[in-house]
């Protein structure tokens, strides 16, 4: 197939959105009246329902749902709640939830065997690939046809609920023909976490540009504070996003994700690998050795020790660290990318979920019911009771404390980010999120060189390329 690219677009508030829940109900015909055969007159009267024949009850048709939802940092009861929601209003429809943190691990092995889960919420860029995987397979459904469902319960077209800009990207549509396959979910702008309080008793400002960044990481250094740490490397993959459309604009980040030929050995590319390289000599020591899914948060934890200043992360983190120890005079704070290129704008990724539908599930009707009720403002605000922000219009109104202040970043002048890399078929031994952002690890540590590393990314894309459809 010809290659397609998809332009990334910035985020905007406004949104609407749908889907008719349908129940059967029949009813018998009534019995026809009597004719009258009185002497006076022998004319036969219309029949006429009796009076008192009564309707018989809607019948209700009886489904099970199976639905795979992952427990990621919002916690798992925010399932449970909305699941009871849908039920509610869906008479008939019984919802067998499943939940976990390993997702993949739980429901992979049923696939395998043709038992597949009606509804699955798991975003793109995990370890396991599950997701990234079934898309080279084309073992979705296509979703675009919910698009145009009535959010369940409102008047709304699902379409006109989502904020403008999340349905054109390759995170939606990864094929790159505007066909839409995941539907967009828990959206977070992404950027650098910090402890506010920490600047305000040291006198230190916020930096905007990355030289004021590396003239605060000399000053921290002589009071025994690093400028940066980072949970694990997956986490580059939103900052490595908001720095290349910084550096090169949306048209330049959009050759990246649909692996243009040498655009990773780009001016624009290298003054990112470069940037990445510099951050690392100011990255905190301990942090190579826990960036890893079971000491992450040992990472996240130097920001509130003030052992370390800025942290890349997405607006789960206040929740994810909430029961954690922190200094005295703890306050979040929470800024963009600073731009790449002098008088730039600071850039901001906006990392967002995805659930999608496979090709073999067996409730499909009742699946994309399901999906479309996840833009309802009911299951919105029982979303947000757990930080868990959809992207639909109106959505701040259930925001309160840091949340409104997170998710105020694009009002305060950062470029939205969004999209992903293109899909393609699969290429054994090759995973661009690994080489790209994997390679973090490596650099801090410095057992590799930046020149290793852009060269290494550059034969991926190249690769990749070759398998796009």
């Amino acid at each position: 197939m010809k290659l397609k690219k998809v332009i990334s677009a910035l985020l905007v508030m406004t949104m609407t959105a749908s889907l008719l829940a349908g129940c059967g109900g029949k009813t018998e015909d009534a019995p026809a009246a009597t004719e009258d055969t009185s002497a006076d007159t022998a004319q036969t009267e219309e029949a006429e329902p009796a009076a008192d024949a009564e309707e018989e009850p809607a019948q209700v048709e009886e489904q099970v749902l199976k639905v795979a939802a992952f427990e990621g940092g919002y916690g798992a009861d925010m399932w449970s709640e909305v699941v009871a929601a849908f039920e509610a209003s869906h008479p008939g429809v019984t919802v067998e939830l499943t939940i976990d943190k390993k997702l993949e691990d739980v429901i992979s092995p049923s696939m395998k065997a043709g038992d597949y889960p009606d509804v699955v919420h798991l975003a793109t860029g995990r370890e396991a690939a599950l997701t990234e995987t079934l898309t080279k397979e084309n073992a979705l459904l296509p979703l675009t046809d919910v698009l145009e469902m009535t959010v369940p319960g409102e008047d709304v077209k699902v379409k006109d609920k989502i904020i403008p800009g999340f349905l054109d990207t390759l995170a939606t549509n990864p094929y790159g023909d505007g066909v839409t396959y995941y539907a967009p979910m828990f959206y977070s702008p992404c950027g650098l976490f910090y402890n506010a309080g920490l600047l305000k008793e040291k006198g230190w400002d916020v930096p905007t540009t990355w030289e004021e960044m590396w003239a605060l990481g000399d000053t921290a250094a002589a009071d025994g504070i690093a400028l940066f740490t980072y949970p694990t490397t997956g986490y580059f993959d939103a900052f490595t996003y908001a720095a290349l459309a910084s550096a090169g604009g949306s048209d330049f980040f959009n050759s990246c994700m649909t692996y243009e030929d040498g655009i990773w050995e780009s001016e624009n590319a290298t003054k990112v690998f470069e940037l990445v390289a510099q951050l690392a000599s100011y990255t905190e020591s301990t942090t190579v050795a826990n960036a890893n899914n079971d000491n992450f948060t040992k990472n996240q934890q130097l920001i509130l020790d003030n052992k370390a200043i800025f942290c890349p992360n997405g607006t789960w983190l206040p929740g994810e660290m909430a029961d954690a120890p922190r200094a005295d005079g703890f306050e979040w704070g929470f800024m963009a990318i600073p731009a790449v290129n002098a008088g730039g704008a600071g850039c901001s990724f906006c990392w967002f979920e995805q659930m999608w539908i496979p090709a073999a599930a067996e409730n499909q009707d009742m699946a994309k019911e399901f999906v479309a009720y996840m833009y309802s403002d009911e299951a919105a605000q029982i979303f947000a009771k757990s930080t868990a922000i959809q992207p639909i219009a109106g959505v701040s109104n259930y925001l309160e404390g840091d949340n409104k202040m997170f998710y105020s970043i694009y009002d305060n002048g950062a470029t939205a980010v969004m999209g992903g890399f293109a899909a393609t078929a699969p290429v054994e031994g090759v995973n661009m999120l690994d080489t790209l952002c994997g390679t973090v690890n490596s650099i801090v540590s410095g057992d590799k060189t930046v020149a290793e590393w852009q060269a290494a990314v550059e034969e991926v894309s190249d690769k990749l390329r070759a398998a796009m459809e």
